[in-house]
């Protein structure tokens, strides 16, 4: 390998050189945006190695190591992936897998036809893409349901209830909304303790240096009570809104729409697309998210090379 590489535990203060960085080639699936990044940095214990033009993301899970596709430029692809690969064959001593690779970078590569590398779709990890005006006005047949829960919630908290745009100043109310959220997950046993504290820890980290990555967050008051947020961000060369983080009180009736809707018309009134990333398989998830009417998937892929024997 020509060139050593040293990764280092990503830091908030290099978010926005990422953010340009990730933003170099077109990618419509959410990992085109930094937010995740930094939110599942200690699930994944993420590292990271970084140039004038390119990233490297390197991390780790009960199999060992994977990466990221690298984000750099269309053109340098087939360059930082040889390092990539490099790195993994000579400094790791395994071969190379990349987990969650778009579909462009893979055309771009030429990785389908390549008899070095064993292509699998992760079809439980596609991210769903909507119409980004259709989820606003929810107009039409399609939306009836969404948009006959939107109208009776508002009916049933009229006077009670307001949306608004989220800062840092308002850290205390997201992060006492996390705790509660943990409790209630742990307590239906729907997931493993480990990933809702990664996951509360993440979130409130990354609430915590707002001012260094670049985020929106809008939250639901019923009686001035937290009852839902969301959290976003934004890929410009796709004109698209990457949905991270929705979180509610699933007591209440059509909350979930609310959040929804009233996020995208007050944060990203200019994207065209949304996606709201992937449903991990569950079919609750997946009949949720496949009830907004998607006009298509950003598909991901997990690359895996074939040494020799």
């Amino acid at each position: 390998m020509d060139k050593k590489l040293v990764f280092h535990k990503p830091v908030f203060e290099e978010a926005a050189e990422l953010s340009r960085i990730y933003a170099l080639r077109d990618n419509k699936t959410c990992d085109s945006t930094v937010l995740d990044t930094y939110i599942w940095k200690d699930l994944y214990d993420t590292k990271v190695y970084l140039e004038e033009e390119a990233a490297l993301i390197l991390m780790k899970d009960e199999k060992g190591y994977f990466a990221a596709m690298p984000y750099c430029s269309a053109e340098d692809l087939p360059k930082y992936f040889k390092l990539l690969r490099s790195y993994f064959n000579e400094e790791l001593k395994a071969p190379l897998r990349i987990d969650l690779a778009d579909e462009d970078a893979l055309n771009a590569l030429g990785l389908m036809d390549n008899p070095d590398f064993v292509i699998e779709e992760e079809t439980d990890y596609k991210d769903y893409l909507y119409d980004a005006q259709e989820l606003r006005t929810l107009a039409g047949k399609k939306f009836q349901k969404k948009r006959n829960l939107v109208n009776k919630f508002m009916k049933e908290y009229e006077g009670r209830w307001e949306y608004k745009t989220l800062c840092c100043m308002d850290e205390y109310f997201l992060e006492k909304f996390m705790e509660k959220w943990v409790e209630i997950r742990l307590s239906e046993g729907v997931d493993s303790k480990d990933t809702l504290i990664i996951e509360k820890d993440g979130v409130i980290d990354i609430l915590r240096n707002c001012d260094k990555v670049t985020f929106r967050v809008g939250g639901l008051f019923i009686d001035e009570m937290l009852e839902a947020f969301t959290i976003g961000s934004y890929n410009s060369r796709e004109q698209m809104a990457v949905i991270s983080i929705e979180k509610a009180n699933s007591e209440i009736p059509g909350i979930y729409q609310m959040i929804n809707q009233q996020f995208l018309l007050n944060s990203y009134e200019d994207a065209k697309i949304v996606n709201r990333e992937d449903d991990m398989g569950l079919e609750g998830l997946r009949h949720a998210k496949e009830s907004y009417n998607p006009i298509g998937y950003a598909r991901k892929y997990r690359i895996l090379e074939q040494m020799a024997t």
